[in-house]
C-alpha cells in the first residue's frame, strides 16, 4: 500500500507516524471520472480542500463530498486544511451544478458541506436550501446527508438550512471542551451542543464527529458522548488528527486503533445508535450507512 505524503512534524519531540495510518494513493478509473465531473462543473469538495486521508478510496467508489459555498472559510480554526480569509460573492447558480454533477455520478448517497460563511446575514441557508432541493428535484432517489457549520446562534438561519429534505444533518463538535479555544478559538462548545438539540427537536437524524490525538483523555472523550446523547446526538465519527502542514496544530498522541473499538463500543452502550471510529474515519467516511 502506498502512503500519502502528511505533513512532517519538525520537532523531535512529536510522535512519528505508525503503520496503521498508511492509506492509498488516489488513482483508477473512477476517480479519474469524478475528478474530471468536479472540475467540468466548477465544484469544490472537502476531499481536496481537507486533505482528506480517504480521498482515493471515497473517488474510486464514485463519491465525493461537495463543498458550497466556495473554499474560503471565515474562521481560523488550528486544525482546518481549508483557505482561511475573507469569501468571494457566492455563486447563485452553484445549487444547479451541485445537482447535475451528482446525477451524472449517479451518487445514491450525497454528502454536502461548506466552510463558514459568518458575514453573511443568513449564514448561507439560501443556498444551503436551494442546493438540496435541486439535488433532490435533479435526483429523487438519492439520499443526502447535510454537514452544516456553526450558525452562531442564528437559529431562523439553522431552520432554513435543515429544512430541504436532507436525511441527515451533521454538525462537527470537532473536539473536547477543554481544547475548544486551542482547536475552535471562534466556535463555543456549548453553542453547537444547542445547534444538535434544535435540529433533533426539528426532527431530524443528527450526527456529529470528533477527532482525537489532539491531547485529550479518554474520560474527557467519554464526556463529550455524554454530553451528545443529552443532547440528541443520534451517530458519531471519531477520527486521529492528522497535521495537514506545519503550521497547524501538532499531533499530540498517535491513538491505536484497540483504543478505537474502544470508543466505538463505550459510544453505543451510552446511546448513540451508530458510532464510525478508527484512525482513518471522517465525518462523511462510509456515510451511506449512517442513512437508516
Amino acid at each position: 500500500m502506498l502512503e500519502l505524503p502528511i505533513a512532517n512534524n519538525t520537532s523531535e519531540s512529536r510522535p512519528k507516524r505508525p503503520e496503521w495510518l498508511k492509506v492509498k494513493l488516489p488513482m483508477g478509473e473512477s476517480y479519474r471520472n469524478v475528478r474530471s465531473i468536479v472540475d467540468e462543473f466548477k465544484l469544490h469538495t472537502i476531499c481536496q480542500s481537507g486533505s482528506c486521508p480517504n480521498m482515493g478510496e471515497c473517488w474510486g467508489a464514485g463519491t465525493a463530498t461537495f463543498m458550497i459555498l466556495g473554499n474560503v472559510c471565515t474562521r481560523s480554526c488550528s486544525f482546518c486544511a481549508v483557505k482561511t480569509g475573507r469569501p468571494n460573492e457566492y455563486d447563485e447558480d452553484e445549487p444547479r451544478r451541485v445537482a447535475e454533477a451528482i446525477w451524472l455520478m449517479q451518487v445514491k448517497h450525497a454528502v454536502i458541506t461548506s466552510v463558514n460563511r459568518d458575514e453573511l446575514k443568513d449564514r448561507g441557508a439560501e443556498i444551503w436550501y436551494q442546493t438540496v432541493r435541486a439535488v433532490k428535484e435533479r435526483s429523487p432517489e438519492t439520499t443526502i446527508e447535510t454537514l452544516i457549520p456553526d450558525v452562531k446562534a442564528n437559529w431562523e438561519a439553522l431552520e432554513r438550512m435543515i429544512s430541504a429534505g436532507q436525511e441527515v444533518v451533521s454538525h462537527n463538535m470537532e473536539t473536547v471542551q477543554s481544547l475548544y479555544r486551542k482547536v475552535r478559538p471562534q466556535a463555543k462548545y456549548e453553542r453547537s451542543l444547542e445547534q444538535i438539540r434544535r435540529t433533533k427537536e426539528y426532527g431530524q437524524r443528527t450526527k456529529s464527529g470528533i477527532m482525537v490525538g489532539l491531547g485529550e483523555t479518554r474520560d474527557e472523550v467519554f464526556r463529550i458522548m455524554d454530553d451528545l446523547v443529552e443532547h440528541g446526538c443520534d451517530i458519531l465519527t471519531i477520527g486521529q488528527y492528522l497535521q495537514p502542514t506545519k503550521m497547524h496544530i501538532a499531533v499530540a498522541e498517535f491513538v491505536h486503533p484497540d483504543t478505537f473499538a474502544e470508543y466505538r463500543e463505550v459510544g453505543l452502550q451510552k446511546g448513540l445508535k451508530y458510532v464510525e471510529s478508527g484512525p482513518l474515519v471522517r465525518s462523511s467516511y462510509h456515510a451511506e450507512r449512517h442513512v437508516f
